[in-house]
């Protein structure tokens, strides 16, 4: 597979557009049934459901040999230079009002939520074992909006796609476990419908897991779920930009003689610019309600491409080796960030 990736990425623009098609073709497929199977059930995000069918495509036995084969270098494409794109586009779901208008005391709770989560499962995975930068890429997906963050600083670690198709899967069950799981601890919780919508949005992974779990109690439920969720996002910025900082680091210090043939790596990636400049954007107020609702579709679509591709490098078999553990570690994130959300949203709004 490391072999693939790198005819791929050393082969002329001409030469390697013919070989990415089959793998975008199939891509495309892919999101097609997943925005089938959302509107057939739409508590089921359509990301999710991109990801779950990825998963099943790299193991149905007619199907399997072309996603390992002739389809690999497109569907490698779509996991990372769409994912890229659609992580720009995320941007513009944000803006410095929305943020501010959340108050310091909850900005000041949800900054709590994802350095306890961050750096509790990243120590945790790290303890346990967990090869390569899964635990790094588990932790960021914990803390701050699953598949697409995890998708970040991937591209600013330049980390294996087993990891990071691994993580993406275990991030993805856990936050669809949410969607079933959140709504039924309300009552027992005391918690409001406002409570319950920070609640959700501190504590679920992907914004369309948020939205599908803070629905069930409501419009203010959801409104509020989505104000704290887009502040977990505005730190994936800051977040990339340390751990490309930190890589770069321990490279000058000396791994980058011992893997010369690693790319030097920017301080701040191209595609997290962008991210900013369509935050920037947003916020000036200037963009047409209809560009807005066009650039989000884009941006689901591109998102699911993306995680079609990620879920079909996951080889169930390979995590076998590592698959207690790595559950494990996505129970005991999920406990610590459903925890320290409850104890942060009774402490603000109780």
């Amino acid at each position: 597979m490391a072999l693939l990736r790198e005819r791929a990425s050393t082969a002329p623009p001409s030469a390697a557009a013919p070989r990415a098609l089959p793998g975008l073709a199939l891509a495309a497929a892919g999101v097609a049934v997943a925005w089938s199977v959302h509107h057939l059930l739409p508590g089921l995000p359509m990301l999710t459901a991109a990801v779950v069918l990825g998963v099943v495509a790299a193991h149905l036995p007619r199907v399997r040999s072309v996603v390992r084969g002739a389809a690999r270098p497109g569907l490698s494409y779509a996991g990372k230079r769409l994912m890229r794109i659609g992580i720009v586009l995320l941007g513009l779901k944000l803006s410095l009002d929305d943020v501010l208008g959340l108050g310091w005391a909850t900005v000041t709770m949800v900054l709590g939520v994802v350095a306890a989560t961050f750096f509790g499962t990243w120590w945790l995975g790290r303890r346990m074992g967990l090869p390569g930068d899964q635990p790094l890429l588990i932790a960021t997906g914990y803390s701050i909006c699953g598949a697409s963050a995890i998708g970040a600083v991937s591209e600013a670690t330049d980390s294996d796609e087993r990891d990071v198709a691994t993580s993406v899967a275990l991030v993805t069950l856990c936050g669809t476990l949410a969607i079933a799981v959140l709504p039924l601890l309300q009552g027992p919780l005391g918690l409001s419908d406002a409570e319950f919508g920070r609640w959700v949005g501190a504590s679920v992974h992907d914004v369309g897991q948020v939205v599908a779990t803070a629905q069930t109690a409501g419009p203010g439920a959801l409104g509020e779920s989505v104000l704290v969720k887009l502040m977990r996002v505005a730190l994936l910025a800051p977040l990339v930009a340390a751990v490309a900082l930190s890589v770069r680091r321990r490279r000058r210090a000396g791994e980058a003689a011992a893997l010369p043939g690693r790319k030097r790596l920017p301080l701040v990636p191209l595609f997290v610019v962008g991210f900013l400049a369509m935050v920037a954007l947003r916020s000036t107020g200037l963009l047409p309600a209809t560009a807005i609702d066009a650039a989000q579709i884009a941006q689901e679509l591109l998102l699911a491409a993306a995680l079609f591709g990620l879920g079909s490098a996951v080889d169930l078999p390979s995590l076998t080796r590592t698959g207690g553990r790595v559950a494990a570690l996505g129970l005991c994130s999920w406990v610590v960030v459903a925890g320290v959300s409850y104890a942060g949203v009774l402490l603000v709004m109780g």
